[in-house]
């Protein structure tokens, strides 16, 4: 099974729900950082695109996991696995895709574009995030010492992908465990 098979199974988006309920645990758990009021779920509604035509999501995968304070009603976001920030793509479309776009594996962007509907223009978007934003983010900061050296700045996610790929047993938990790792990364 190819490392982009793994986003046509529910059980891929399961096991990311499940580590975005673990991350807003914890950050629960520390309280509002304004005023160290109580923290509420404050889940909301998402409509995430990319995944198969024969995969069925279900509901609670598609809410984004917020919290919201009980004194001064703050919105705090936790890391998700499901979600990169505000992109509209779940979270795995967007990795998996820009690492194929960047190289890894025998994909073209033509195929990628039409296999997942998203735009060649997103995809570039994408590509350039990675190259021009992410390595200058505290979470690789934070991550980069995390994963071995062979991971270069100027390959990511093509080399962050392959390094999670090399060190695990299956494509879907290198996934996770690659998705994750940038999530926890997120929390400092």
């Amino acid at each position: 099974m190819s490392y982009l098979d793994v986003v046509d199974h529910v059980s891929l988006f399961r096991c990311l729900h499940s580590l975005d309920v673990e991350l807003a645990d914890k950050v629960r758990t520390k309280r509002c950082p304004l005023c160290g009021g109580p923290l509420h779920s404050g889940a909301y509604k998402r409509q995430p695109r990319g995944e198969g035509e024969d995969v069925e999501i279900p509901e609670e995968f598609r809410q984004r996991l917020g919290l919201c304070c009980g004194w001064c009603r703050r919105r705090t976001l936790p890391p998700s696995c499901l979600y990169l920030g505000r992109k509209v793509f779940w979270g795995c479309i967007v990795m998996l895709v820009t690492a194929a776009a960047q190289g890894l594996g025998n994909h073209t962007i033509t195929e990628l574009c039409a296999r997942f509907d998203v735009s060649r223009r997103t995809v570039k978007r994408w590509v350039s995030f990675f190259e021009v934003l992410f390595p200058s983010s505290a979470p690789w900061q934070r991550l980069r010492g995390r994963v071995g050296v062979e991971v270069r700045t100027e390959e990511l996610p093509r080399g962050l992908v392959a390094c999670f790929l090399a060190n695990c047993e299956d494509a879907q938990s290198a996934v996770v465990s690659c998705l994750g790792a940038v999530a926890r990364a997120s929390m400092g």
